[in-house]
């Protein structure tokens, strides 16, 4: 009597954060931030910390899925942060990928830390986490 393999497929999560709870994450190091908006976005205002992978040319195999931490995308209001999330599970077939719900429109709306770019002044406001 052979057996019959059970086929089976990863389910697919995608996981919304609001902004406190990114902020946790980020700060107990147990999360990378990755903001996907377009380079002139992210030079003008950028939660700290955040790295840039622009959705226009996102590429999942380029991210850091050691395992070591948590992905989560951001971008400014969470739409294009979703899409990355999706892409990321496409690409892996399955698991968990979490995005920054209403991404940094929410963030400055809980009170946190940015680091922005003054073109009055030409200075750099560092925020810290």
């Amino acid at each position: 009597m052979s057996e019959t393999p059970h086929l089976h497929r990863s389910k697919s999560v995608l996981q919304e954060l609001d902004a406190p709870q990114v902020h946790a994450l980020l700060r107990g190091g147990q999360a990378v931030l990755i903001d996907v908006r377009e380079p002139a976005e992210f030079d003008a205002e950028r939660i700290p910390g955040a790295l840039l992978c622009p959705l226009s040319g996102f590429d999942p195999s380029v991210l850091p899925l050691d395992g070591s931490k948590r992905i989560i995308f951001q971008c400014g209001t969470g739409r294009r942060s979703a899409q990355a999330a999706q892409r990321l599970l496409e690409s892996i077939g399955g698991g968990v990928a979490s995005h920054l719900a209403g991404g940094l429109k929410a963030w400055k709306e809980a009170g946190l830390p940015v680091t922005a770019f003054d073109p009055a002044t030409g200075r750099v406001h560092q925020g810290r986490l």
